[in-house]
């Protein structure tokens, strides 16, 4: 069941919302449903602070002409069997990521691995859309990208990295997969944005304040902690890994790194942000992947769970969860306050508001 109070808003309505107010914006048709597709997905696997939280950011950036809105396509730069480096010529992010985790995929039918480095291009959502794209044709998929400086490195106050996410998706059998989608920060930005919408405090070891301390009032964020929180936590670990990312986004492929990304809802220069992908066919290994991958995770989710807690989860069961939560609801549930925000969003495009609510029972 839903949360007493939520809203719940039928798909349909919300691709019809996320499409008009990205074209009246200035976007093309196939840009603005490539954007729906994403937001409203993340929506709908649980990943609110990627989905239709995110239409103000998009929006803008079309308007204010820092994110080409469409009319054109993303550029393959050089190529081998194996391995691509796209330029996404400033169009919106998902644009370029679904051109170029596509590219990865072809290379892996044809050479069993695709790794495709992208630069020149922009917000490109929940990482887990790209890798899931691959896992859905038999692939493994992973997705990374670099982002706007918003976290700090361990022993620093000044905002140095992105949130950095990466994901990695792999098939198991019967439709079943594993899906890993994380920041390499403690949380993502948006969810530090919902708790303040939301009008709630912040969970301990998420965020900081200007003075790089830790701060559990969302109004006084001013960065987040990497995974794992402060350096005496392992937060040097969460630094290490958003480098890793660092290295196979930006600096490989030649787009703007670390502090040099347009900062987060700053619409004055180009973002150029860089991303990764790999496609991987496990055809090209060992025989028998997803047998093994299925035994994976169903002996982890049968292990027996610790006092209060009624199973073991891997990677992809709660956004699974919460989409047969969504499938039987007949929509996606939202707090009043996110539908006042979308609400808001429509007013100022001059766009009709979301219709055929449903308050959730």
């Amino acid at each position: 069941m839903a949360e007493a109070g939520e809203i719940v808003v039928s798909i349909a309505e919300l691709d019809r919302y996320v499409i008009s107010c990205m074209m009246v914006s200035g976007a093309t048709e196939d840009s603005a449903v490539f954007m729906s597709d994403l937001l409203v997905t993340a929506d709908y696997r649980g990943h609110y602070s990627h989905g239709l939280n995110r239409i103000d950011v998009y929006t803008s950036e079309v308007h204010h002409g820092v994110a080409c809105g469409g009319g054109k396509d993303p550029t393959v730069v050089k190529e081998t069997l194996a391995t691509a480096l796209v330029d996404g010529n400033n169009l919106l992010g998902p644009v370029v990521g679904k051109f170029a985790m596509d590219v990865a995929i072809q290379k892996a039918k044809t050479a069993g691995v695709g790794i495709v480095t992208v630069r020149g291009s922009n917000h490109y959502g929940i990482a887990g859309w790209y890798s899931l794209r691959a896992t859905k044709q038999g692939l493994l998929g992973i997705s990374m990208t670099n982002s706007s400086p918003v976290t700090y490195p361990t022993r620093s106050k000044i905002r140095s990295l992105g949130t950095n996410p990466i994901s990695l998706s792999a098939p198991g059998k019967d439709g079943d997969n594993f899906a890993l989608d994380m920041a390499t920060s403690s949380v993502a930005w948006g969810k530090v944005e919902l708790k303040q919408r939301k009008g709630e405090m912040l969970p301990s070891g998420w965020a900081t304040d200007k003075d790089g301390h830790e701060t559990r009032d969302p109004s006084s964020v001013t960065g987040l902690l990497p995974l794992g929180g402060l350096e005496q936590n392992g937060g040097y670990k969460g630094y290490g890994l958003a480098m890793m990312v660092e290295v196979l986004t930006s600096v490989l492929s030649g787009a703007d790194m670390c502090s040099f990304v347009r900062k987060w809802k700053t619409y004055e220069k180009y973002a150029n942000l860089g991303h990764c992908f790999l496609a991987i066919d496990p055809g090209a290994f060992a025989e028998g992947f997803t047998d093994r991958m299925q035994n994976l995770m169903d002996h982890n989710r049968n292990l027996e769970p610790v006092e209060g807690e009624e199973e073991v989860l891997v990677a992809g069961d709660p956004e699974r969860k919460h989409m047969a939560l969504c499938d039987k609801l007949g929509g996606i549930p939202y707090h009043p306050n996110q539908i006042e925000f979308l609400d808001g969003i429509a007013k100022s495009l001059g766009v009709e508001p979301l219709k055929h609510v449903i308050p959730a029972s």
